[in-house]
């Protein structure tokens, strides 16, 4: 049958790097978000050792699509080979593998191997799913190299961090405030302006702007996966400061006996060429971090707790 075609690609990059740091930021795919452009966020769905299912959702073109996707992982041979369950339109089944090959000590090589089929075979279908995996491919195996050759450097770039507020108030309207983001400009000080597209419930393309704690003002751009159900909102910036070469995040709201708590999560890969341009040139990995959390950590704090007080306020109103 036609539309049964199967159609092939191979892509591969060579880092000075060893193998076994290649393999472990291929296999780690939770992190992938942090690591990788076009991955916006990862579930981790089960994982016994070996055999993992993930949902994912990655940028593809101007569009966010989603998928859960099989993995197996053999650290003995250095493969992952992964299926796509339910692969996202137009796509009608894709599966693949990465390959690392040992190059000597402190180098490897990795291979992306991709073998799809579109519904009836639609040319321009088809031709879309070649670019996009072309693309992604490509991204992630440069970024891939790029990563791995600062391994020795990478702990000190990542930073992860979080802050909680404690109420006593329902969940429900704490989640209504952090969903509405267009309407932050009116309800948060540090914010001006929240330019929000939603085409697909849950998926939110925000572009937003906001004042910094030395009064500068600064745009982000970020996807925002929400999770009604489990009160979750979880995102990644497209479009960062300076300073950060990535910056994933997470607002949660877990109930007690009392109330909840409201935390917001934060992890950022720092921008180790921006680095002295940004705050100086005695700077290095530790200082830039302790300020990244700094300012972080006092806008989030800010939504935090007037998240918390509209909490409280829809109380009283009821």
């Amino acid at each position: 049958m036609s539309d049964a075609r199967v159609h092939r690609t191979v892509h591969e990059v060579i880092a000075a790097a060893p193998a076994g740091v290649m393999y472990g930021l291929i296999a780690d795919a939770t992190r992938w978000p942090l690591f990788f452009q076009p991955c916006v966020h990862v579930e981790q769905l089960d994982f016994d050792g070996q055999r993992e299912r993930l949902r994912m959702w990655v940028t593809a073109g101007e569009s966010v699509k989603s998928w859960v996707s099989s993995r197996h992982l053999d650290v003995e041979r250095l493969r992952v080979e992964f299926t796509h369950d339910l692969p996202a339109a137009p796509t009608r089944s894709m599966s693949g593998v990465w390959t690392v090959v040992p190059l000597g000590e402190h180098a490897s090589k990795v291979i992306l191997q991709h073998a799809f089929t579109v519904a009836r075979n639609v040319p321009a279908d088809v031709a879309w799913v070649e670019q996009v995996t072309r693309d992604n491919s490509r991204a992630q195996l440069d970024r891939l190299a790029e990563l791995a050759e600062r391994w020795t450097r990478l702990d000190d770039l990542v930073w992860s961090f979080e802050d909680t507020v404690r109420v006593d108030a329902p969940g429900e309207p704490v989640f209504d405030f952090l969903y509405r983001v267009r309407d932050w400009p009116a309800e948060l000080p540090h914010v001006n302006r929240a330019d929000l597209v939603e085409d697909e419930p849950g998926v939110q393309l925000l572009s937003m702007g906001s004042l910094s704690l030395d009064g500068g003002a600064h745009s982000t751009e970020s996807v925002r996966i929400c999770f009604p159900a489990t009160q979750r909102i979880c995102y990644k910036q497209t479009r960062t400061s300076p300073l950060l070469a990535a910056h994933t995040g997470e607002w949660s709201i877990e109930p007690d006996e009392r109330g909840v708590n409201l935390t917001a999560r934060h992890s950022v890969l720092l921008c180790e060429e921006n680095m002295h341009s940004v705050l100086g040139e005695d700077t290095d990995a530790v200082r830039a971090g302790r300020h990244v959390r700094e300012a972080m950590g006092q806008a989030s704090l800010s939504v935090l707790r007037h998240a918390a007080q509209y909490a409280i306020d829809s109380i009283h109103v009821l």
